[in-house]
């Protein structure tokens, strides 16, 4: 594990594998680096990879309040610690975030996209997205660390409420827990209206790839992406979900990387 330094004080912890091109891994909601290490253990073959623990998570540090912009500048921090430029690849929430930094100019060669979710556009009137952030907070601050999980899942992510109901027993679930507050910060990113607005600011090579055998909407969402970036393409893998698969995943990556 290393470790950097955000621009508000707040460290982030990444892993660092491979040699190569720099390629860092940006997760989403009940994610820390340890999700994308088998993906990272794929592509350190032909790459220099840095899988990082988002704020508020595994072995980084937080802040009081959160805000986009320090997640932002989190990745910048990582970037930096990469050599000063790299490509990137979001996953789920984490392609959301992806994509706020590249609009932002951050040094990101080339943006890999999987799986984003449906994100709020930019005229959309007040509702269900900024709803969503404000009942997770409320569920966290009134220490109710598993209503939130389960709120998220149902409301979501779309779980239906006997899955949910098995999950409550999984051996994984204090981990889910423990992670419930960034719950927050990935609604906010799905809220943020401002991140669709400025996706014609990005101007890197973009591939926006959704898993054939996953939900419709993120294929959707994937061709949408593509179309409205200006370097966009998609792409669907096909028998591929929404979990990270390296032998599905990691050779579209691949080609994609090595431009």
């Amino acid at each position: 594990m290393k470790k950097t330094t955000s621009r508000d004080g707040t460290t982030i912890a990444f892993d660092q594998t491979g040699q190569g091109a720099p390629v860092i891994l940006v997760l989403g909601a009940f994610n820390d680096r340890t999700t994308g290490a088998p993906l990272a253990a794929y592509l350190a073959r032909r790459f220099t990879v840095l899988a990082y623990d988002r704020r508020g998570r595994g072995d980084s540090g937080d802040a009081a309040a959160y805000a986009i912009d320090r997640e932002v500048e989190d990745l910048d921090a990582v970037i930096q610690a990469a050599g000063g430029a790299a490509a990137v690849f979001g996953y789920s929430s984490g392609a959301l975030l992806a994509l706020a930094a590249a609009a932002r100019g951050l040094a990101i060669t080339r943006l890999a996209l999987y799986e984003a979710p449906p994100s709020q556009p930019a005229d959309a009137p007040p509702g269900q997205p900024a709803e969503h952030v404000q009942a997770l907070a409320s569920l966290v601050a009134a220490g109710r660390r598993g209503d939130a999980v389960e709120y998220f899942q149902r409301r979501m992510v779309g779980i239906p409420d006997e899955v949910v109901a098995k999950l409550r027993h999984a051996p994984f679930r204090p981990a889910l827990e423990a992670m419930a507050h960034t719950l927050v910060y990935d609604a906010t990113l799905v809220a943020d209206g401002r991140i669709s607005a400025a996706l014609a600011e990005v101007r890197q090579p973009a591939l926006a790839i959704a898993g054939g055998a996953g939900a419709p909407v993120m294929r959707q969402v994937a061709e949408r992406l593509a179309a409205q970036l200006p370097g966009g393409r998609a792409v669907t893998i096909e028998g591929a979900t929404h979990d990270i698969a390296p032998a599905l995943l990691g050779p579209v990556l691949e080609r994609f990387l090595d431009g």
